[in-house]
């Protein structure tokens, strides 16, 4: 790395970090400071404390997010179990006819049932020490269960627009678009965060549909970089403000941007104007 023009300040504090991070996962943060990304020659000034720093950023940033996605992957299901169950009843989501594509009930079906067999929840054991049939327990159990991914998929599968438009209200969303959209999206960014991925600098292949004007505080969209991790800030923002009104995630995340000044954040997509946006200053 120093052959190629990356400053190393103090070669123990690598050696340490090296044995704990392995090359290529920190090679994600100093990938930008490359003047030449075929031979890996650095820019001048690059070092490589800098890109440890923008790793350990991207740790807790991470952490931070995946707090705000545990309140809707909870919120979420708690939802579709009450309006959905209420209208179709306890076994809706294994019935094909609720379903827009049938191949795709099908295969989420599938992973519902693989997914109950693997729980080691007692609520669920219990209920097969009770009950045979059906050979899956009610939406209330099943749906506590399964993951995030599979829960979006049974949700964007749901062929009931009303119900998917009421579900959507009760996020402040004025369409269910939306809410389809940013569960599809927050899909893939949980299963980023899952693997311990980087999200700074990131390109995001599934972009949120984002609104021009929704009924609580939001933020301008024209000009924004859609693929990077901004806009996805933005929607997490907006859900945790619906489901719990008094929360810390803006207040954590100016905290941790500004314990970290190396970080560029117009790389993550942010516009220079981003903290006075309504979004971003209702606390």
């Amino acid at each position: 790395m120093q052959s190629r023009g990356l400053i190393v300040n103090n070669p123990q504090f690598a050696y340490e970090q090296l044995a704990i991070i392995s090359y290529f996962r920190l090679a994600s943060y100093w990938r930008p400071m490359e003047a030449d990304k075929n031979a890996h020659t650095f820019k001048p000034g690059s070092s490589f404390e800098n890109a440890v720093k923008l790793y350990y950023f991207d740790k807790q940033f991470r952490a931070l997010l995946f707090s705000v996605i545990q309140s809707i992957e909870i919120a979420l299901p708690t939802k579709m179990i009450h309006h959905v169950s209420m209208k179709y009843g306890a076994f809706w989501f294994i019935n094909p006819a609720l379903a827009f594509n049938s191949s795709l009930f099908t295969t989420n079906l599938l992973h519902v049932k693989n997914e109950i067999s693997r729980s080691k929840e007692d609520f669920i054991q219990d209920h097969f020490a009770k009950y045979t049939s059906p050979d899956i327990p009610p939406a209330w159990k099943t749906l506590e269960v399964v993951t995030f991914g599979t829960l979006s998929k049974l949700y964007f599968n749901l062929n009931d627009n009303h119900i998917k438009k009421v579900i959507a209200s009760e996020f402040n969303l004025p369409h269910r678009k939306f809410l389809d959209s940013w569960i599809k999206s927050m899909a893939v960014l949980r299963n980023i965060i899952a693997h311990h991925a980087r999200l700074w600098n990131r390109n995001f292949p599934s972009i949120p549909l984002l609104p021009r004007h929704l009924p609580y505080p939001w933020v301008e969209i024209s000009g924004l970089l859609t693929q990077k991790i901004y806009p996805q800030l933005c929607v997490l923002a907006y859900l945790e403000n619906a489901i719990h009104p008094v929360n810390s995630f803006v207040k954590e995340l100016k905290l941790l941007l500004c314990k970290y000044p190396n970080v560029d954040v117009a790389a993550m997509g942010f516009p220079e104007d981003w903290e006075i946006q309504p979004l971003w200053t209702s606390l």
